[in-house]
C-alpha cells in the first residue's frame, strides 16, 4: 500500500532540502530533513559535516541513529516529505525521488548558500574546496551505505523519479516532483 510520503534523495548540493521544503509546502505536508538530523549529531560531537561522514565510517551508531529516526517517522507518520539519502530504503512504500547534479555545479550552489546564509556545520572558502569535500563526502556515503545496508544510493532502479536538477530551476523541479507524485498516487 502506497504511503503519502515523498522521499527525496540525491547528491550533495542537488537541491534535496529546497525541493523537499517546496514540495511539502505545495502539498500541505510536513517536512523532515535527515541531513539536518545528521549534521546536528556531528555538531554535538564538534564535527563538520565532512568529519561526521568520515567518523561515521568507523562509528556505525551515527548512521544507525539517523536511519532509526527515518524508520520511526516512516512508521508513525503520513503526509510528509523527507530529504534523506536512505529514506527510499527505510520507507519502501513512499514515492522515491533522486535528484542528480554535476559535482562542480553542486559545489557552486553550496558555496553560494554558505556565502549567503551559512550552512549548518559546513564551511568552505572556495568552490574547489567545496567540490573536493563533496566528492569525498559522496564517496564516504556510498561506501558506508553499501557496507551497512547493501544499497547503492545512485541506482536509478531504486527510485520512481530520477531527475537532473541542472535543467530546471527550483520552482520547476518542485512542480515536476509534485506532479509525478500525484500521478503515482492516482495510479493506486
Amino acid at each position: 500500500m502506497k504511503k503519502h510520503v515523498v522521499a527525496i534523495s540525491g547528491l550533495p548540493g542537488s537541491g534535496k532540502s529546497s525541493t523537499a521544503k517546496g514540495v511539502a509546502r505545495k502539498m500541505g505536508y510536513e517536512h523532515f530533513s535527515s541531513g539536518d538530523f545528521f549534521r546536528k549529531i556531528g555538531q554535538e560531537r564538534g564535527l563538520s559535516v565532512e568529519q561526521t561522514n568520515l567518523t561515521a565510517e568507523k562509528l556505525k551508531e551515527i548512521d544507525l541513529e539517523t536511519d532509526g529516526y527515518i524508520r520511526k517517522i516512516g512508521e508513525e507518520k503520513d503526509n510528509f516529505v523527507i530529504d534523506s539519502r536512505t529514506a527510499f530504503h527505510w520507507i519502501p512504500n513512499s514515492f522515491k525521488v533522486f535528484l542528480y547534479l554535476e559535482p562542480k555545479i553542486a559545489a557552486e550552489r553550496v558555496f553560494a548558500q554558505i556565502q549567503r546564509e551559512g550552512r549548518l556545520n559546513q564551511t568552505g572558502s572556495s568552490v574547489d574546496e567545496i567540490c573536493a569535500n563533496t566528492l569525498q563526502r559522496t564517496e564516504s556515503e556510498h561506501k558506508r551505505y553499501l557496507n551497512l545496508y547493501g544499497i547503492d544510493l545512485t541506482n536509478p532502479a531504486n527510485y520512481n523519479l530520477f531527475l537532473d536538477t541542472s535543467r530546471n530551476n527550483l520552482e520547476e523541479v518542485i512542480e515536476i516532483v509534485a506532479t509525478a507524485y500525484e500521478k503515482w498516487l492516482a495510479a493506486e
